[in-house]
């Protein structure tokens, strides 16, 4: 799971320098011409593309949500997903989260669609994880995700 992002950790012993989605912008606009994206640039920085808008509820902070998802980094490395073959919800139950406590990118992202929607975004690093590495993520790295909000509670 995609948990608040980690800025610079108090304690360490590095030097962490975020870098701001302003200088950001000229690689995440390449990526998305690239990719023949038709994006809207958020006020926060990120960049978005509604797929579908869906035609649910619309999930607020508030909201557990339960989606299928491709995080990729934009040399195509896929870092993390939760998809089923046909990229639908598992037979089984979800674990919902909360997404109060997820990224920040996905608090911006996720609300713009409704249940059933999709989205794609391409998240500048100061709304994913910062300058810190997290997992396979190196610090500092812009992310792309494509996006289906299966259920909205």
């Amino acid at each position: 799971m995609l948990v608040t992002g980690l800025s610079c950790l108090k304690g360490s012993t590095t030097t962490c320098s975020p870098n701001s989605p302003a200088s950001e912008a000229p690689q995440m606009q390449a990526y998305a011409a690239a990719h023949g994206m038709t994006v809207t640039a958020h006020s926060s920085g990120l960049l978005y593309q509604v797929i579908n808008p869906g035609s649910g509820p619309m999930a607020t902070i508030n909201s557990s949500i339960v989606i299928t998802y491709t995080g990729m980094l934009l040399d195509g490395t896929i870092f993390d997903q939760r998809i089923t073959p046909n990229n639908t919800q598992t037979s089984g139950p979800e674990s919902p989260w909360l997404l109060s406590k997820v990224i920040e990118g996905w608090r911006e992202g996720i609300p713009l669609i409704r249940k059933g929607g999709r989205i794609q975004l391409i998240v500048p690093s100061s709304l994913g994880y910062g300058c810190s590495a997290y997992h396979a993520i190196p610090g500092n790295s812009i992310l792309f995700f494509d996006i289906t909000l299966v259920d909205v509670q």
